[in-house]
């Protein structure tokens, strides 16, 4: 028997990083908001490493932060280690990763979403979405019969749906962590014409910390002072807890997963999902790359109140007397104890090409994708996808334009726009490779790119808008005062520069010239600047970049506004293309399918060529006319 149990203007199917941020958004914009979870225990759940950020992740968490976003703040409160990957290349490709508390980050989290003004937590299985007879977004019904009415929904329901877990030859109906797997949803979204895939992932065993001879493994130590992901968090006073370890796979590691390939399931042909390209089991390193002798595993403590250690590195799904086998065949493993044993799970997802760039689907209005469940890994994709998904929720429902962000904006518009735009045949990894800009795109200044735009939809304070105010302030002071500083030749000065590895001065120079050579920095400088004043690290930081790389954002500032004028070329929602004289047929399907927002957007479709942009523009060009 169903029965009404009340209303809402957005609610949030799953509670992992993607219903997180976009039911704390939503709620933060004045939207009567609820966030439906299986378990409130798995609020925040980091089922796979218990890590926040990497390679390109770190500026997508300092991202959303910049926009008014949580996953940086509840990082930086249950850290345990802290290090700035790719330090020694250029700072377009610096990313922080912290290693977090597990338990303390679920906590956080959900202690976050309970103080929430305006959000409704509900313990609560969604098993089927119903819309009225013009196909717009109408209610919720939960495995109980529990009826509400909403007028948005944005489903997030990571590795949930229909999951299920393979172990060798044993597989059973799961989501993550031996949680009840969503089942009844995946009819619901088909029953409404929304096409299913499979895409599976996986994780290693946890095993016991006093199991470990750690004295056979490398030590991996954070890295200080540490920078926070978040630009409200105070720098003074964080400190590492922790020390992380490397291993070693080695030839007899390799032998018995040779021995036993027959048993995977992913071998086997038992499972059928597409697996993430940039995170193979441990068995498929072994297989696809049998040259290399040897695989790393970074071992890492699951938290500071458990025994549990993660290996990073190991994930696999063969069975579990052959994962015993593998892990102690690792120097420093001979004795592990194994206290959670790895998996594969394969779950379903969309294809992201049935979404607008406002992450709501083209044929269920009301109704939005976010996180794995759109063909993408890892939690920090899942967060910015929320993000978005829970802003443009709770402005459909006020009447707003969709915040919709371009590929010059942030790493957040680039990957929006390549799943929605290109779609993707595998779980969707953002890297630093994927942007056109990320010289502009920097993890440093994140806020610099999106703060203005969070306040503007009413995600940044008016305090947290002053301090950002008084921050560029002193940026561009300082930059002025740098510009106009000369120093004359000395033999101190002269000692610095050839201490450094570049040419002693002959006449007199302008400080900003000698910050652009590569081997001086800002703080080289600063015995000889008398009048230089106490400034902040983040604000000194960006005066150097700013200063030192000066010439090489100009050009990509360029290639911005070149790229903007075409995104600025809206195309009409109801343009027919069938009716376009001279497209391609292939042109023709594939905008068909997409619904383009934008000549840009359109531009950047596999299967439209230039003619097809150039009769496209004279149709439209024709379309004003008439």
């Amino acid at each position: 028997m169903e029965y009404k149990m009340g209303d809402y203007e957005v609610a949030v199917i799953g509670a992992g990083h993607a219903g997180i941020e976009a039911a704390l958004a939503a709620a933060r914009l004045g939207a009567k908001t609820a966030i439906f979870t299986m378990s409130l225990d798995a609020i925040g759940n980091m089922p796979c490493n218990p890590s926040i950020g990497g390679t390109a992740k770190g500026h997508l968490v300092r991202e959303i932060d910049a926009l008014g976003g949580e996953m940086g703040k509840a990082a930086d409160a249950t850290f345990l280690q802290s290090r700035m990957l790719n330090r020694g290349k250029g700072p377009a490709v610096h990313s922080l990763r912290v290693q977090s508390d597990r338990d303390e980050y679920h906590k956080e989290m959900k202690h976050r979403l309970e103080l929430q003004d305006g959000l409704d937590i509900i313990q609560a299985e969604i098993c089927d979405i119903r819309t009225d007879e013009n196909g717009a977004l109408k209610e919720l019904v939960t495995k109980l019969g529990a009826v509400y009415e909403v007028k948005t929904a944005i489903i997030c329901s990571g590795t949930f749906l229909h999951g299920r877990i393979y172990v060798g030859d044993v597989s059973y109906e799961s989501g993550p962590d031996g949680l009840h797997a969503a089942i009844g949803l995946s009819e619901a979204l088909e029953r409404l014409g929304i096409h299913l895939r499979r895409f599976k992932t996986g994780t290693p065993a946890r095993v016991r910390r006093d199991s470990i001879d750690y004295s056979k493994l490398e030590v991996q130590a954070g890295d200080e002072p540490i920078i926070p992901f978040s630009f409200e968090t105070p720098r003074e006073g964080l400190k590492n807890q922790v020390v992380c370890h490397i291993a070693y796979t080695n030839e007899k590691t390799h032998q018995i997963i040779r021995d036993n390939i027959h048993r995977s399931p992913l071998y086997g042909g038992m499972i059928e999902g597409v697996g993430p390209r940039y995170c193979p089991s441990i068995e498929d390193k072994v297989m696809r790359f049998s040259e290399k002798p040897r695989h790393q595993s970074f071992v890492e403590p699951v938290g500071l109140h458990t025994e549990e250690m993660y290996l990073q590195g190991l994930s696999s799904s063969l069975p579990e007397d052959v994962q015993v086998q593998i892990y102690r065949s690792i120097v420093g493993f001979e004795n592990v104890k194994i206290m959670r044993n790895a998996y594969a799970i394969e779950y379903d997802c969309i294809d992201p090409l049935d979404l607008k760039a406002s992450l709501e689907f083209l044929k269920a209005e009301g109704l939005y994708g976010a996180g794995q469940f759109n063909g993408t890994s890892g939690y920090e994709e899942a967060a910015a996808q929320g993000l978005i998904a829970g802003i443009n929720a709770a402005r459909k429902v006020q009447g707003k334009e969709p915040v919709i962000l371009d590929r010059a904006s942030s790493y957040i518009g680039t990957l929006i726009d390549d799943l929605v735009t290109k779609g993707c045949s595998d779980p969707y990894r953002m890297m630093t490779s994927r942007s056109e800009y990320r010289l502009l795109l920097r993890q440093d200044n994140a806020d610099q790119r999106l703060t203005p735009i969070g306040h503007e939809i009413g995600l940044i304070s008016e305090e947290r808008w002053q301090h950002y105010l008084h921050k560029q302030e002193l940026i561009e002071q300082e930059r002025k005062r740098i510009e106009k500083l000369t120093f004359g030749p000395s033999k101190e000065l002269n000692e610095m520069l050839e201490s450094r590895g570049t040419a002693p001065m002959e006449t007199g120079a302008h400080a900003s010239d000698l910050i652009r050579r590569p081997q001086v920095s800002y703080k080289d400088l600063e015995p000889f600047d008398t009048e230089r004043p106490h400034l902040p690290d983040e604000v000194t930081e960006q005066v150097e970049i700013q200063i030192k790389y000066e010439g090489y954002i100009q050009k990509q500032l360029i290639q911005v506004e070149q790229m903007r004028r075409l995104e600025t070329r809206k195309i009409p929602e109801d343009i027919n293309y069938e009716e376009v004289r001279g497209l391609r047929l292939e042109a023709i399907e594939k905008l068909q399918r997409i619904r383009p927002h934008s000549i840009g957007q359109a531009s950047r479709i596999s299967g439209v060529s230039p003619a097809d942009i150039s009769v496209l523009l004279i149709y439209m060009e024709s379309c004003k006319e008439k």
